[in-house]
């Protein structure tokens, strides 16, 4: 273990919280304060996952294999599905106060960290690298989820039907952390 491929593994673990921030920040014309709290969420569940599944060490790896897959499917899909009902039944000059909603926030938290629980095997031979690790891996998906928020809002201003899309993204991104998961 060393740093390179902590940097290297936070940055891949990272992605897709950075996407679904930039899902978000579709939506915004502007900068939304929200977009902190997100990114503060989304870095303590990529912090806190890799602790869990250090801690739970090899009792529940097969389950996790088995189900996480689904699990991040089955959220995803279910909020992408959300987001394109929306997208056909609101008033499009409303904010989207509901994509804002701290249970919404929590959810995608889980959906794109059960993946990341994982993880914390990996520390088991190397508990030393446990803290420096969890700290960079939460930093790094909180400035990305920032980051990505900041592009979503950039791309929104060109005002498409980003809800429908976003949603179409998040069902997408479901099912790809689903084949993934399946495939490994």
């Amino acid at each position: 273990m060393d740093w390179i491929n902590v940097i290297i593994m936070a940055i891949g673990l990272a992605m897709d919280c950075c996407a679904v921030s930039t899902v978000q920040g579709l939506n915004q014309r502007r900068w939304h304060p929200r977009a902190l709290l997100m990114a503060f969420i989304f870095g303590c569940f990529h912090m806190g996952m890799p602790i869990i599944g250090y801690y739970a060490g090899t009792l529940f790896v097969g389950f996790m294999h088995t189900y996480a897959p689904w699990i991040a499917l089955t959220l995803l899909g279910f909020l992408g599905a959300k987001m394109i009902w929306e997208s056909f039944h609101e008033d499009k000059d409303t904010p989207k106060a509901a994509n804002w909603h701290v249970t919404n926030l929590l959810l995608l938290a889980v959906a794109t960290s059960v993946d990341v629980l994982a993880t914390g095997l990996l520390f088991v031979p190397y508990p030393e690298w446990l803290i420096p690790s969890v700290l960079t891996i939460g930093g790094i998906t909180a400035l990305f989820s920032l980051a990505g928020f900041l592009a979503g809002v950039f791309i929104g201003k060109l005002k498409i039907n980003m809800e429908l899309v976003g949603g179409l993204f998040l069902i997408g991104l479901g099912i790809k952390i689903c084949i993934e998961g399946l495939c490994s």
